[in-house]
């Protein structure tokens, strides 16, 4: 069975891990590098994670696959998470007790894992274009005209608004594929500022990280790098800031400077110390299709099964976070490996 799948993040990953050798795997991934959202860098002897800040393990497929298969270099990270509400107020705890977990290296490392493990073929730099269905079998053109294939069956995997695209201009003559471009064309969406604040001294709290419980201030998310085993030197500190959407949205375009200044003066006022608003450096990082508000209906969805198309992201499972991607994978993975032994 060959099996195309586009789209390298985790879910993506977890599809191929899902299929293993029961199918020959090729991802096709727009940018150089597997992971997604699950993505790190680093910066004067610091690594930060500028996307998801960490992997839970709820659910014992997840957790046997960190644990066993991808643990090598894993972290726990050190902290609770707490709350603040719109007027900043903060609260202990949010009652979530469920490990978190990064890598020493950042949660880049996390797509890295997962694709040496799935033993999948990666064609990174490689943006989907066109989807053609003919002859009981799928291709995949890249905007170079150049075609890919056949596959036996397709998974789409990029945020709801990519993949609903895709479903507009493909060659695929079925009656369902109107209705599910329109279906996934409606999955809300969400923009994300990502900032980190680099300081040359420790800032201690009795907490990793903070979120907004009440959606209603310009701060979504921060947390503290320096929670993460091996990610900031001794004596220094460096926050990550999440933006609240509609912030994010209205300063997306904004230079550099000003953004890191405005979300610097946030955090400032936020943890109440007025040192934070003069980071010695920053990065600001962009993420246009960043959370899915919503999910699809997974009823609609396995309409296209039919004509071997599958689906599998965060948007597909309706939770904007890695576990919730790397479990729709796993989901989408364990499917098709079942159908297509049936069929034999």
């Amino acid at each position: 069975m060959r099996v195309a799948v586009v789209g390298a993040g985790v879910a993506g990953l977890g599809v191929a891990c899902a299929l293993g050798d029961a199918a020959d795997v090729t991802l096709f991934e727009r940018s150089d590098r597997p992971g997604g959202r699950a993505a790190s860098r680093t910066a004067d002897d610091c690594v930060y994670d500028t996307g998801a800040n960490y992997v839970k393990s709820d659910d014992d497929r997840v957790s046997r696959l960190l644990r066993d298969e991808l643990g090598d270099g894993l972290a726990a990270v050190e902290g609770d998470v707490w709350t603040f509400d719109a007027d900043g107020e903060i609260s202990e705890g949010r009652g979530d007790d469920a490990p978190k977990w990064t890598y020493r290296e950042g949660l880049a490392t996390l797509g890295d894992r997962l694709l040496d493990e799935s033993g999948a073929t990666l064609e990174a730099d490689v943006p989907a274009e066109t989807l053609r269905r003919g002859d009981a079998a799928w291709h995949v053109e890249d905007p170079t005209g150049r075609r890919w294939g056949p596959w036996n069956a397709l998974v789409l995997t990029p945020p709801a608004p990519t993949t609903a695209s895709l479903l507009d201009g493909a060659d695929w003559q079925s009656a369902v594929r109107r209705d599910l471009r329109e279906h996934v064309g409606h999955v809300p969406y969400r923009p994300l500022l990502s900032v980190a604040l680099h300081y040359p001294f420790e800032v201690e709290r009795p907490y990793y990280a903070l979120v907004n419980d009440d959606k209603d201030h310009d701060v979504g998310w921060l947390g503290r790098e320096d929670c993460k085993p091996g990610h900031v030197p001794d004596d220094e500190s460096l926050l990550v800031v999440q933006m609240a959407p509609d912030w994010s949205a209205e300063h997306y375009d904004r230079a550099d400077d000003d953004v890191a200044a405005a979300v610097a003066d946030r955090a400032a006022d936020l943890l109440s110390d007025d040192a934070l608003a003069a980071p010695d450096w920053f990065d600001v990082v962009r993420w246009r299709d960043a959370l899915p508000n919503d999910g699809a209906d997974p009823e609609t969805l396995r309409r296209a099964e039919d004509d071997d198309l599958w689906f599998a992201g965060d948007w597909v499972a309706g939770e904007g976070r890695v576990h919730s991607a790397l479990r729709s994978g796993l989901d989408a993975g364990e499917r098709i490996r079942a159908t297509r032994s049936a069929d034999r």
